[in-house]
């Protein structure tokens, strides 16, 4: 099965990930600026991978975008975070990305990244900023909430190597074999 990690990366974290992801499915990768959907559309799994930017998947237009394109494709996403792994974050991050009928196309995985002020561009440091003032002018922030704003002065960085295990998994489970009418 030939299988592709395309991703995008603006702090380095997803970056990480697709690398690793590459590395252990001995598998092609492309960042997404220089990825053409005649040529991806060609794998058999593609596995797209961005940050969350207020629940949204950084770049995850090009695989909206080209859905009908990668209908014989097996897709996979993940999205990657500070925020700690729960289903509530996976779930809102589904229902902020994909429609009803791209959900039943996609299998979504979210792996803890991390968070580097420094790193970020001028435009997302505003944002981050004012982020940080909405949440410091709150009566009782939550304990998400307060870390982002520890992380804003402190980088953090929550990657694991062990966390694409499920994603390698999944992958490895995937048999075309399955689909072969044998006569």
């Amino acid at each position: 099965m030939e299988t592709v990690v395309v991703y995008k990366s603006k702090t380095g974290f997803t970056n990480k990930y697709a690398n690793w992801l590459s590395e252990a499915l001995n598998c092609d990768l492309v960042e997404v600026s220089k990825a053409e959907i005649n040529r991806i559309a060609h794998y058999d799994t593609v596995i797209y991978g961005g940050g969350l930017y207020m629940v949204g998947i950084n770049g995850i237009n090009f695989l909206r975008s080209n859905m009908d394109k990668l209908k014989a494709s097996n897709i996979i996403v993940f999205a990657t975070g500070a925020t700690p792994d729960r289903e509530e974050v996976i779930e809102d991050v589904v229902n902020a990305n994909f429609t009803v009928e791209q959900k039943k196309q996609i299998k979504t995985f979210y792996l803890r990244g991390g968070f580097n002020f420094d790193e970020m561009r001028v435009g997302d440091k505003i944002l981050i900023s004012l982020l940080k003032v909405k949440i410091k002018m709150k009566k009782n922030p939550s304990a998400d909430e307060r870390g982002i704003v520890a992380a804003i002065t402190h980088p953090v960085d929550f990657t694991k190597k062990s966390n694409i295990e499920k994603i390698v998994g999944y992958v490895n489970s995937l048999d075309t074999t399955d689909n072969i009418e044998i006569k």
